[in-house]
C-alpha cells in the first residue's frame, strides 16, 4: 500500500516551540481565557502578541477552533496555527476528538509547506487514551492525503505539498508506545486509500475480473497472503446459480475472489470478510433511474473494504487469520438478464423467487456466505452498500449493523466507536422474515418496507451455523457533491474490531 507520510513522535518542552524549523507549527490549546503555557514563550518573543489575542477573543480554544498566525521574528517555524482542544481535562466524546484533529490536519495542509509540527495537549477521548488518539490522528493523516488522480490528465493532478509531520503530546505514555500507535493508524490510511481507489474507478475499468487482479497483486506483495479466484464455471459447479443469476445479463464475467491471510496456526479459526461486489449496478430489468445512476460504481464499496482490509491485516502482521471473500458481478439488463418472477437456486439449496433484480446484492451475498461456512470461522462480517433504506433510516453518517450474535455486535459496535466509524444496530426478528414468503420458492428477495432489515433477514438465512454480522455502508460508503466519491469506510471499525482480536 502506498504511503503519503513520514510520521514520528517528538517530544520536546513548550518553551522550545520557538526553536522548531518547521513550514507549520500547529499548537493545541486549552479553552480559557488566559495565557496557554505553550503558547508562554512564543508570547514572549513576540511583544505580547499572543496575550493580545486572548484579550481580542481571537483565541477561545473551543474545540476544534483554528487561527493563523504569519510568521513572528524570534520563532523558525515559517507559519503559526492555534487550535482549540476544549477544557482541560474534560473527557470528550470520539466525534469531538476527530474535529480537533481535524483541525491540525487542515491547518497543515492549508499551510502548503512540506513539514508541520503538532504540539498537542493530552486529549482525553471517552472510553478511550492517548494511544487510540495517536493512532486515530495516523489514520486521519494519511487518509487525508488520498487524491483520486488515476484518469486525470497532469494539468488537473492534484497534489498537496505535504511529506513530515512530527507529532509532540503531553502525557504519561512513552515515545516508543505513541509512535507504534501512530504508525497503526497510518496503517489503517493506507488501508483506507486502497479502499478509495479501488471504489473511485469507473465501471468500465473496475470490473469483476479487475478486481480479481487487484487482489492477486495485492496478495503478491505479502508472504501471508494467498489469492484464489472463482470464475462462472466453477461457482456454476458449485451450485451458486443465484450469485451467477446477478451477472447473466452482462457480458462481464462474474468472480468470486478469496483473500486468505495467515497469520498464525493453521487450525485456528479465521475471521471471515465478505463484501458485494457489484461493479455497476443498472438495477438489471428492474432499472433504476437515470439520475445519479453514476454512483452506482460504487456498489462495490463493499468489495472495495474487503480488498483494503486484508491489506491492512498483512502490513500489521497480526496473530489472527481472515479470509476476505469478494462476491463480484455486473448487473446490467440483457437478452439473458435475470426477470422479475424468475426463480433462482442458491449454494444451500433454498430457491428464490426474484421479485426485483435491483436487490441483487443479497443474491450474491447469499452464494457467498454459504461458501463461507467451509473456512469453519470464527465470525463473519458482510459489507454490503445494500439499501437505500439504510439511509433513510439512519442518514449517511451511520453504518446499518445486524447481527445474529449480540456479543459480535457489541464487538463491532466497541470497534466502530474507538474508530470514530459508528454503526447503529437494527433488529431481525422473526417478525420480520415473515415478509419474504413466497408462494413459488423457499423465499422472495424483497419484501415489506423495512427495507433495511427484511435484507439482513434474507442473509440471516443463509448463516444460521456461525456467528454473523451484517454491515450496510450505503450511507457511508461514498460523499456526494462536490466531495463526491468513495469515503474508505467501514476499514476504521473493521481494522480495529481485528485489531481487538489480534
Amino acid at each position: 500500500m502506498k504511503k503519503n507520510l513520514t510520521l514520528n513522535i517528538q517530544h520536546i518542552h513548550s518553551k522550545d516551540l520557538k526553536l522548531i524549523k518547521t513550514g507549520a507549527l500547529v499548537i493545541g490549546v486549552h479553552e480559557g481565557k488566559k495565557l496557554n503555557d505553550s503558547l508562554s514563550a512564543i508570547n514572549l518573543v513576540s511583544n505580547n502578541l499572543i496575550k493580545k489575542l486572548y484579550k481580542r477573543g481571537e483565541i477561545s480554544g473551543k474545540p476544534g477552533e483554528m487561527l493563523y498566525i504569519p510568521s513572528i521574528e524570534g520563532v523558525k517555524a515559517e507559519r503559526i496555527y492555534i487550535v482549540g482542544c476544549g477544557r482541560k481535562g474534560k473527557k470528550l466524546p470520539q466525534d469531538i476528538v476527530s474535529k480537533i484533529l481535524g483541525s491540525f490536519i487542515r491547518s497543515a495542509k492549508s499551510s502548503k509547506s512540506n513539514s508541520a509540527f503538532f504540539y498537542m495537549p493530552e486529549l482525553k477521548a471517552e472510553d478511550s487514551n492517548s494511544n487510540s488518539t495517536m493512532q486515530l490522528l495516523g489514520m486521519l493523516l494519511e487518509s487525508s492525503m488520498y487524491f483520486y488522480n488515476t484518469k486525470l490528465g497532469k494539468k488537473n493532478k492534484t497534489k498537496y505539498n505535504l511529506k513530515r509531520v512530527s507529532v509532540s503530546t503531553v502525557g504519561k505514555e512513552s515515545k516508543k508506545t505513541l509512535n507504534n500507535s501512530l504508525k497503526i493508524g497510518q496503517v489503517i490510511g493506507q488501508g483506507s486509500n486502497a479502499t478509495k481507489e479501488l471504489a473511485n474507478l469507473p465501471g468500465n475499468v473496475c470490473t469483476p475480473s479487475y478486481i480479481a487482479k487487484a487482489a492477486r497483486l495485492a496478495c503478491r506483495k505479502y508472504s501471508s497472503l494467498s489469492c484464489k479466484v472463482l470464475g462462472e464455471k466453477e461457482m456454476k459447479k458449485l451450485g451458486m446459480d443465484c450469485l451467477l443469476s446477478v451477472g447473466a445479463g452482462s457480458v462481464q464475467e462474474s468472480k468470486l475472489i478469496s483473500m486468505n491471510y495467515k497469520g498464525t496456526k493453521a487450525n485456528k479459526k479465521p475471521y471471515v470478510l465478505v463484501g458485494k461486489g457489484i461493479t455497476f449496478d443498472t438495477g438489471g430489468i428492474s432499472l433504476k433511474p437515470g439520475g445519479a445512476m453514476d454512483e452506482m460504481k460504487f456498489d462495490m464499496c463493499g468489495a472495495a473494504s474487503v480488498y483494503g482490509a486484508l491489506q491492512v491485516v498483512a502490513e500489521l502482521k497480526l496473530p489472527i487469520n481472515v479470509v476476505g471473500l469478494i462476491a463480484s458481478a455486473e448487473n446490467m439488463p440483457g437478452s439473458k438478464a435475470t426477470k422479475p418472477g424468475d426463480v433462482v437456486k442458491t449454494m444451500a439449496g433454498l430457491t428464490v423467487e426474484v421479485l426485483n433484480t435491483d436487490a441483487e446484492g443479497r443474491l450474491v451475498l447469499a452464494d457467498a456466505l454459504t461458501y463461507a461456512e467451509r473456512f469453519k470461522p470464527k465470525t463473519v462480517i458482510d459489507i454490503a452498500t445494500l439499501t437505500g433504506a439504510c439511509i433513510v433510516a439512519l442518514g449517511k453518517s451511520t453504518t446499518g449493523l445486524m447481527s445474529n450474535d449480540d456479543n459480535l455486535a457489541k464487538d463491532l459496535l466497541k470497534a466502530g466507536q474507538m474508530a470514530n466509524d459508528r454503526a447503529w444496530q437494527l433488529p431481525i426478528w422473526d417478525i420480520y422474515k415473515k415478509d419474504l414468503e413466497s408462494n413459488f420458492a423457499d423465499l422472495a428477495n424483497i419484501g415489506g418496507r423495512a427495507g433495511t432489515i427484511t435484507a439482513a433477514c434474507f442473509l440471516s438465512k443463509f448463516t444460521e451455523n456461525y456467528s454473523w454480522a451484517h454491515l450496510d455502508i450505503a450511507g457511508t460508503a461514498w460523499y456526494q457533491g462536490k466531495a463526491k466519491g468513495a469515503s474508505g469506510r467501514p476499514i476504521p471499525l473493521l481494522s480495529q474490531y481485528l485489531l481487538d482480536k489480534a
